[in-house]
């Protein structure tokens, strides 16, 4: 799989991150109706937004290198 194909930055990029957005807005939804875990929601949607930032950048690497 090259990294510059749709189908990587579609699979490594955009699906997780729409995750990660989900999060953010079920946390702030939660902020707003004066629930507790809201912050929780919004911590780990910025924690696993970062990581699918990392793995991207980690497999764009390691793939150009191995091809």
């Amino acid at each position: 799989m090259i990294p510059t194909d749709p189908q990587f930055l579609y699979l490594i990029l955009i699906l997780p991150s729409l995750f990660g957005l989900t999060l953010v807005g079920d946390g702030i939804n939660k902020i707003l109706h004066d629930e507790s875990q809201g912050v929780i929601h919004i911590v780990f949607g910025f924690v696993f937004i970062g990581v699918v930032i990392f793995s991207y950048f980690f497999f764009s690497i390691y793939l150009n290198q191995r091809i």
